[in-house]
């Protein structure tokens, strides 16, 4: 098992919110770890909607997804967060008191943490991948069959089939087809969603006949003990095929569930997370929910309201990381402190 990572912050949830909450805590001198089941920083803004713009942020008449979380990103740099992307955290075990909490957060990894607070700014929950309905394919998961590119080594050598026609399905064809044996991407269509420089890149890969292209659908697996050897394809004509297969990667999009931090004891109403607007702290002290996550009376589910949750959250996390220190408010536009933190003066 890895040694325990001990810092004061753990933010669940690499969205606008959590990043955002970096920089409010970064200004206090609260040092952040930030855990995320996706692979990437941004959360539903990277994910979901990375090109589709956003009209509703201060200062930005229009601004995309990505390119906000870009300058999120940007932004708390002077701060140097830790990311653990591609985890999902698991267990948690109160240590502390209400008074001078301390948790041990565990990630399904089996890497943990103690911290003296968290920050849940998980959205509408952790993003898990959509399974395809192949019968059996519970035995060959984690051996022959991924729903994410963790390690690429996993992949060298190997006869690689990715299954799926959007971004990352497409991403991840230009990125293994290097180190595969050979590789062969299977959409049920040959049409894309993917961005088109990557269709095209795809499309040459397949003239040069350095991969292969099916259009059809898995219909069944073969191999032994978890380590796959084949599949089977069903095209539209309703021929089957069959293709060697040692490593099988299905991208069928994501779906959304609360998981784990559903059984920390925290009070619930409908899958959100019930805070208080003072300080957007949750029932458990210690616990605080930012952003989609949480509920209260009025809540508008708007990026900005996010940031303004984190800034006021901040304030009083203040107080359980430095409890015998006075917290003096400052703004950033005179504050000669506040500007040598961010590297302006």
């Amino acid at each position: 098992m890895s040694e325990c990572i001990k810092t004061d912050v753990v933010i669940v949830g690499a969205g606008p919110a959590g990043l955002f909450a970096v920089f409010e805590l970064g200004l206090l001198d609260i040092k952040c770890h930030l855990v995320d089941i996706l692979q990437k920083a941004g959360g539903q803004c990277s994910e979901l909607y990375p090109e589709k713009p956003i009209y509703d942020i201060p200062g930005y008449p229009i601004v995309t997804g990505q390119g906000l979380v870009d300058h999120l990103l940007r932004q708390i740099e002077p701060f140097h967060p830790t990311f653990h992307l591609g985890e999902m955290v698991d267990a948690l075990e109160v240590l502390g008191t209400p008074e001078a909490p301390l948790f041990r957060v565990a990630f399904g990894s089996g890497q943990s943490f103690e911290c003296k607070v968290i920050i849940v700014a998980a959205g509408g929950g952790s993003f898990q991948p959509k399974k395809p309905p192949i019968e059996g394919i519970e035995a060959y998961e984690g051996n022959s069959v991924f729903y994410a590119v963790r390690k690429m080594e996993d992949f060298r050598d190997k006869n690689v089939v990715i299954v799926g026609g959007g971004d990352s399905a497409l991403d991840w064809t230009l990125n293994l087809q290097p180190i595969a044996k050979r590789l062969t991407l299977i959409h049920r269509r040959d049409d894309f969603r993917a961005a088109p420089h990557s269709v095209k890149a795809m499309r040459q890969l397949v003239a040069e006949e350095k991969i292969d292209l099916h259009i059809g659908q898995v219909s069944f697996l073969a191999g032994e003990r978890g380590e796959l050897s084949s599949l089977s394809l069903k095209g539209g004509d309703g021929a089957v095929r069959e293709i060697a297969c040692e490593r099988l990667i299905p991208f069928f999009g994501l779906t959304m569930k609360l998981g784990p931090i559903a059984q920390w004891g925290l009070n619930l109403n409908e899958n959100l997370i019930p805070v208080d607007t003072e300080r957007f702290e949750t029932n458990v002290p210690g616990i605080f929910a930012i952003g989609d996550i949480n509920h209260y009376p009025g809540k508008l589910k708007l990026i900005l309201c996010g940031f303004h949750e984190g800034a006021l959250a901040a304030q009083k996390i203040h107080r359980y990381v430095y409890p015998d220190k006075k917290l003096t408010f400052q703004y950033t536009t005179s504050s000669s402190n506040l500007q040598k933190k961010l590297g302006v003066n």
